[in-house]
């Protein structure tokens, strides 16, 4: 059957947990604000307008927070650049196997269009997806459900004829709310944290096209 496959990024194509982290702490040397011990875990999947107020409890002023949200993804990027990463196991032979079965996939993340963008043409991912969906284009969050709603729209599929990619908590919880099937990747959390999905994995060198398939059969 055919069916939409929707990537989230950070922790799915590639794995750049150090260098998120790592912008914050910057952001916040050039700041001078405080970075409480546990907000990189609690803010993961999270869009900075939420983080940022929320979580840090650094502003609520919408223009201050934009602009230091703007900052962190500069700074993000620059360590992209200094320290080039690679795709993380089996996302390079998926995608190929996707694009010879006809299958679309599109990125559905909360990372910002212009980081995706980067991270795609330095690791030579250009012409796998159909489009690209980012925290650039949604009003709402993860575990709304509404990035990956939009990105089924990219790849013109019902929700129910989707499979979402994810490895965070909010993007799991995002994606069966939206009334998808999610394949679940063990790179942030232990596998036993992430039963909710209706397939784990440890990488994605794990699954195929036929396992793919059979996620609608076996949950209709």
């Amino acid at each position: 059957m055919n069916f939409g496959a929707i990537f989230d990024w950070d922790g799915v194509v590639i794995d750049s947990a150090l260098q998120h982290e790592r912008s914050w702490e910057m952001l916040a040397e050039e700041e001078g604000r405080p970075l409480p011990p546990d907000h990189f875990e609690k803010g993961f999947g999270k869009v900075n307008k939420v983080i940022i107020p929320n979580l840090l409890g650094w502003t609520d002023d919408p223009v201050e927070i934009d602009r230091l949200g703007q900052r962190k993804e500069e700074l993000y990027r620059e360590l992209l650049r200094e320290n080039p990463l690679s795709e993380l196991p089996g996302v390079r032979s998926l995608l190929k196997s996707l694009q010879t079965a006809g299958i679309p996939a599109v990125v559905g993340s909360s990372t910002p269009r212009r980081n995706l963008e980067v991270a795609i043409d330095l690791l030579g991912l250009e012409g796998y997806f159909k489009d690209l969906v980012s925290a650039d284009d949604v009003t709402h969050g993860k575990p709304d459900p509404e990035v990956f709603l939009k990105a089924a729209d990219k790849v013109a599929c019902k929700p129910s004829q989707c499979v979402v990619f994810e490895d965070s908590l909010h993007g799991i919880e995002a994606g069966l709310k939206g009334g998808m099937k999610v394949v679940a990747v063990a790179t942030t959390h232990p596998q036993d944290r992430l039963s909710s999905a209706h397939k784990v994995v440890e990488r994605l060198t794990e699954i195929d096209l036929p396992a793919l398939q059979s996620l609608f059969t076996s949950y209709p």
